[in-house]
């Protein structure tokens, strides 16, 4: 996301890193389900690892309900890219959230 100051700074230290990655807008191409599902076992963790959960449309949706499944969780964000945390960097089969940017530096090495 351009927009996002996260985003930006990970971007920048990629490339003072030499790493000229590939740059997926999350809210004009979504990751599907099978997409998030990868992610997320790259990642190492839970669904709820990669829910942006100070966005309204998490109120909305009810998200913090525990009862939820995992699939269900999957295809809200799917469904609503503006839920994912960004930015996640995948290099060499792992992935990380950019949260804050220096998080990529365990990844690169």
């Amino acid at each position: 996301n351009p927009r996002c100051s996260k985003s930006r700074a990970t971007l920048e230290l990629l490339t003072t890193h030499g790493i000229k990655p590939r740059i997926i807008n999350y809210l004009t191409s979504p990751p599907d389900v099978d997409e998030l599902t990868e992610i997320i076992a790259m990642l190492g963790g839970s669904v709820r690892d990669i829910i942006r959960q100070h966005e309204s449309i998490y109120r909305e949706l009810n998200l913090n309900d525990q009862s939820l499944t995992e699939q269900q969780l999957l295809e809200f964000i799917a469904d609503n890219p503006q839920l994912l945390h960004r930015p996640i960097v995948i290099h060499r089969g792992k992935a990380i959230i950019g949260r804050p940017p220096q998080n990529i530096l365990i990844i690169l090495s």
